[in-house]
Formats: structure tokens, sequence, C-alpha cells
């Protein structure tokens, strides 16, 4: 049986060009380890974007094609090809998770006993309607779970995961997340709940504020509030909350969370030093919802540092058993404790739209979108 199935490409060209279509692709024959997946459903995450877009203006994007298969074009600026040189003339599949259900299998034990089972993915390529993958890399889902549900089950849920073991590792006891309303944000908070750690959430909007209190969250600071700098002192006076994580990298957010911290040890200080507190203190940015420079003021002593994580990074370090321990306990809580919501479902060929494009790299904390590769069109 021959199976044919749309997949998501993203290609530098040399003439300053950036070019995003979908192309029909076959699928091989899967070996004696591998199963065939559908993919059901694959969410549109921001670490997806760097590689969908590149270093291109989307101000500059254009459509051509037609409605089924639709052809992106943008321009990149000059002085930012050097940064695609390495992918230049090479389509990129795009997509990092995603689920779907088992539609064929090899002939291995493990593979066979895929059939039929909805399994989530984490492998690139998502961006698509079928993918072939070893058997030993999908995670089964437990009985009841759809594709949907599934489809976020591996970025959110083990960043989330990744930063509570950073935490232990490094020898702090509480946490602090900003742009703490995000689908990402609501878990980590779950998750804390769960564990019985305190978690210091930053947000930037009263409502926002509002949603994680009412998702039992303890300690919550809005930003923008004038109180902003005794509020997140205060808050980490309470937890003890030594470690952060930031999602907005740009402007002086790492730089004042350095410097509550540095207020908060001070208030517990039997002397004084020119040096400030002997507590370390970290920030690591993870994300960059701005992009413009960070800006650290260091007026919080000489115990800090600021630092960059990435998921992928810690999971070499973790080691593949403790990964397979945490899978499990994604999967198991996948629709409770690691459950995502999604504000639009889109079709493949929607992903292309230029109203699509608009939305969804804005990366608005808490919305999300959810691309659904086998749906003509939907909107929800």
């Amino acid at each position: 049986m021959t199976i044919m199935g749309l997949q998501l490409y993203s290609l530098v060209k040399e003439n300053n060009t950036l070019e995003i279509s979908l192309a029909e692709v076959e699928m091989p024959e899967p070996g004696p380890d591998e199963v065939i997946v559908r993919v059901e459903a694959t969410p549109l995450n921001p670490s997806d974007l760097a590689l969908l877009f590149g270093p291109a203006d989307m101000s500059t994007a254009t459509l051509s094609g037609t409605d089924d298969r639709p052809v992106i074009s943008a321009e990149i600026p000059d002085h930012l090809m050097r940064l695609a040189a390495a992918r230049l003339g090479k389509p990129m599949p795009v997509g990092n998770e995603g689920a779907g259900i088992v539609v064929a299998a090899g002939s291995s034990a493990a593979a066979q006993a895929l059939m039929g089972k909805t399994v989530g993915m984490v492998d690139g390529r998502m961006y698509a309607q079928y993918r072939c993958m070893k058997a030993s890399t999908c995670l089964e889902m437990p009985q009841g779970t759809t594709p949907a549900q599934a489809a976020s089950c591996f970025v959110n849920p083990m960043t989330a995961l990744g930063m509570v073991e950073t935490m232990r590792n490094e020898g702090h006891t509480a946490l602090v997340h900003t742009a703490a309303a995000s689908n990402l944000g609501q878990m980590l908070n779950r998750v804390c709940i769960d564990e019985g750690i305190d978690l210091v959430n930053i947000v930037r909007k009263p409502e926002q504020e509002a949603l994680l209190r009412d998702l039992g969250a303890r300690y919550v600071c809005n930003s923008s509030a004038d109180t902003f700098y005794k509020d997140l002192t205060g808050a980490l006076v309470k937890t003890g909350a030594t470690l952060a994580f930031d999602a907005v990298g740009g402007g002086g957010l790492t730089s004042q969370i350095l410097a509550c911290m540095e207020a908060a040890a001070n208030q517990t200080m039997t002397g004084y030093s020119h040096y400030g507190s002997d507590v370390y203190k970290q920030v690591y940015i993870y994300g960059r919802l701005d992009n413009s420079p960070t800006i650290l003021k260091r007026n919080y002593g000489f115990s800090w540092g600021v630092g960059g994580w990435l998921l992928f990074p810690f999971i070499k370090k973790a080691g593949r058993q403790r990964i397979t321990e945490l899978n499990a306990q994604i999967a198991a809580g996948i629709t409770s404790t690691f459950a995502s919501h999604y504000t639009k479902e889109i079709s493949l060929a929607e992903t292309l739209s230029l109203q699509a494009i608009a939305e969804y790299s804005k990366q608005s904390t808490g919305e999300k979108f959810l691309i659904r590769p086998h749906s003509e069109a939907l909107s929800c």
C-alpha cells in the first residue's frame, strides 16, 4: 500500500528569498522496528518559528500558488543572509512535535503493539500528514487520549519538568518564571502545585494575573504595576526563590529579577558587605519574546549568573533513563497536569495564509495554534 501525504518545507534561496510551501511525499515501507503515523495534530510552538521563517522579514511576505498548495515568499535582508548560510538551497521540514494514529507497522513486536494506538512524537518534520518513525521514539498515550490532547506532549511538558529538574540539580528550592500565563507557564504552575514547589509567576496584564490566581497560583506579580519591585521582592522573601527562567530575554526584566533577589537576600544579612550578599542568584534566559538587547544594571552584588537554557541540551545532560522516566510522567498526566489548550485550529494550507502568519507570529502570551494536517479549513 502506497501512502502519500503533504509535508511543509521552508527554503532559503540564493536570491535573498524565503519560500514556504507544501510538497507531496511518499512514505517508505516501515522497517521491522518502524511505524507509519497519520499525523492528526501538531502545535505551532515559538521554537518552530525560527526554522519556519529563518531570518526573513515577514512584513514583506506575499502569497502565491493555489488554495490547497499555497506558497509564501518573503525577503531576507542582505546582512542576515549569513545567518542562513548552512541551510541555503536546502528545503527544511518543519514541526518539532505532534500526535497521531499508527496506521502501519513493521514486523517487530514493539511496532505491532502500536497499531491503531494514539502516539505522541518528537523528531521534527511534524507539519505533515504522515510520518515514518522508529517505534521506540513514539510515546504511547493512555487509552482514550485524542491526538489533539497529545499533540503538545513534549516541548512544553519536558520544558516544565526540565526547569524543576534544573532547580533541584543546582541546589535551589523555588522558582521564578516570566510570561507565566502562557501554556507552558500554566503547566509549570500545575507541576509546582503537584510537587509542593513555591513558584513566583511574573505576568504583564491584570487579566493574566487573575487567570493564574484562578488556577491556584499563590505568587503572581504584574511587571506593569507600579508596585512590581515591591511585590516581587516580597514574593522572593516568602519563597526564597533564587532561580528564574525568563522567556522575555530582552530589555531589563532579567536585571530587575536579580535586583529583587538581592533585595530579598539583604533582608536576612547579618552584616554589611560592599560586594553584596553571598546568596547566589541565577537567571536562565530560554526565550526571546523581546528581541532587544538584554540590559544588566548590576545593582545586585557579585554572586549571580545569567545564562541561556535550552531544552535539548538539558535532555542530553539528563540522560536516557531519566528522560524515559519523565516521558512516562508526561503520558500519565497528558490530560491533566500536562494538558494544553489552543485558541485556534488551522489546516496545513491555512498555516501558509497571510492572516494566520500575522496572528501566530505575534507569539502572544496564552495564544496557541494547533495544526490539523488532514483538515481542509478550520476555525474556532
